[in-house]
């Protein structure tokens, strides 16, 4: 029987390397190998091969102290990415499970039992009492992977954990840079309030001036109801951007997972060490190490590897159930020389006709077409991002040029418009109309540099930064 046994053992260890599961071969990207050229994007340097964005850490890429120590804080605190790192955990204990499967779960019983048999049905013609007492060592009901369906199995379940993880990554990567953005969001919108700030006083100061020209008779009414206008205004904009600064600094809590710190926080873009800048390189194939693109790619392993369980439905199960162990009427006798027992229960099941094997195949080849549609849907998405922040990176020096231009012209015609008022050669309409302008254009230079910073964020976080 041992020798039935270690032959059966080794031939089911020989054949379980076997799978029924299509090759597989990764996808071409439907996506151009190079990134898009044109007059919104830099030319790529070719003098030497850029690092990765995978490559570099996000300590490396921040070079905000204080933006450091709140990220580092949001990687112990946040509880997303907790609920992401807990799910990595799962994944990987039901992968666990499932590989355990290819192997005979070994059992040991014992048991023992003492039995009254009455005159009448005792094989003595007299009352007696019977014992029995047994220890057994055995597998029950082991399936021997011939045809690779436990194997697919535990591929699928392998690839789906590796998804997780990848998923896991990606969840890092997203609020490491989710909360960058939120640290600069938080500097723009209080540079913002200063300047509302100092708007304020600028329109109160000039209130005052034209109150005392109304007084005496040199400025009119409509001259003070306008002036009137513009502080009200500018108290508007001072109470919105104490909104918004307050508002930024709640969402700042929440990714951190506690309140950050007050010290830490910045006072305005100024203030802000600028993140490093990242190149994506010459060629789009950087995309493929993604970790969403890589998490989805596993997810199209595991529907592979589900065809081949399902291919193996069509086949035999052979499954062993055996035991060694030993039994006696006594238990004194229990362990003594001769009583040994063993048995030997080898099953096989043929699927003879069975429409949902059928059904159950198909499935799975739709599932494999699905994984493969949100694989190239994902590799398409992930480029789109990264062009649309070159893009941006190719332009926004030159709209930061422009602005500055705008600024310093808008404050050269308020001048001239408010020295003009004071001698009476113009009216206040276009010291108005001036201020409006000044305020919109220093609104947008603040919008640009943090759109600026924010972008190198984003580039970052498209490429796959965030280790």
């Amino acid at each position: 029987m041992r020798r039935y046994l270690i032959i059966l053992i080794g031939m089911a260890l020989g054949l379980g390397g076997c799978t029924l599961a299509p090759k597989y071969k990764r996808p071409d990207a439907p996506v151009p190998a190079e990134w898009p050229k044109g007059a919104a994007y830099q030319e790529a340097k070719t003098a030497e091969r850029p690092a990765a964005a995978s490559d570099i850490k996000w300590q490396d890429f921040i070079a905000d102290e204080k933006l450091r120590k709140i990220i580092d804080e949001a990687l112990k605190n946040n509880r997303d990415l907790r609920l992401a790192a807990l799910n990595v955990e799962k994944a990987r204990a039901l992968y666990g499970i499932q590989r355990a499967e290819l192997f005979p779960a070994l059992s040991a019983a014992g048991s023992g039992t003492v039995q009254r048999i009455p005159a009448d049905l005792s094989t003595t013609g007299s009352a007696r009492t019977s014992e029995q007492y047994s220890v057994n060592l055995g597998i029950s009901s082991w399936e021997i992977d011939f045809f690779g369906r436990i194997r697919s199995l535990k591929d699928r379940t392998l690839e789906e954990y590796l998804a997780t993880e990848q998923a896991g990554r990606s969840a890092r990567i997203l609020l490491i840079t989710s909360v960058a953005n939120a640290y600069l969001a938080l500097a723009a919108d209080r540079e913002n309030l200063r300047l509302a700030e100092s708007t304020l006083e600028t329109q109160e100061a000039a209130y005052r001036l034209i109150r005392k020209r109304y007084e005496v008779g040199i400025a009119s009414e409509l001259d003070l109801s306008r002036a009137q206008g513009q502080v009200d205004a500018a108290r508007g904009e001072v109470a919105r951007f104490t909104q918004l600064t307050a508002q930024d600094e709640n969402a700042l809590d929440l990714l951190v997972g506690s309140p950050v710190s007050r010290e830490l926080l910045p006072k305005g873009l100024e203030g802000v060490n600028p993140p490093g800048e990242i190149s994506a390189g010459l060629s789009s194939e950087v995309l493929l190490n993604r970790p969403d693109i890589l998490a989805a790619e596993h997810r199209l392993k595991a529907s592979n590897a589900n065809i081949g369980a399902a291919r193996a439905a069509f086949f035999p199960r052979i499954s062993l159930t055996t035991n060694i162990g030993t039994a006696s009427s006594g238990l004194s006798r229990l362990f003594g020389s001769g009583q040994e027992t063993w048995s030997f229960a080898p099953q096989i099941s043929m699927p003879i006709f069975d429409a949902r094997t059928w059904s159950a195949y198909d499935a799975t080849k739709v599932e494999r077409e699905i994984a493969l549609a949100q694989y190239e849907k994902a590799i398409q998405t992930a480029f789109r991002e990264v062009a649309d922040a070159l893009a941006v990176q190719g332009t926004v020096d030159r709209q930061l040029s422009a602005q500055e231009s705008l600024v310093r012209a808008a404050a050269d015609t308020y001048r001239l418009s408010n020295a003009r008022y004071v001698k009476g050669l113009d009216s206040y309409l276009s010291v108005l109309d001036a201020q409006r302008s000044l305020n919109a254009a220093r609104q947008g230079l603040i919008a640009l540099r943090l759109a600026r910073l924010s972008n190198r964020v984003t580039l970052y976080k498209v490429l796959g930064g965030g280790r």
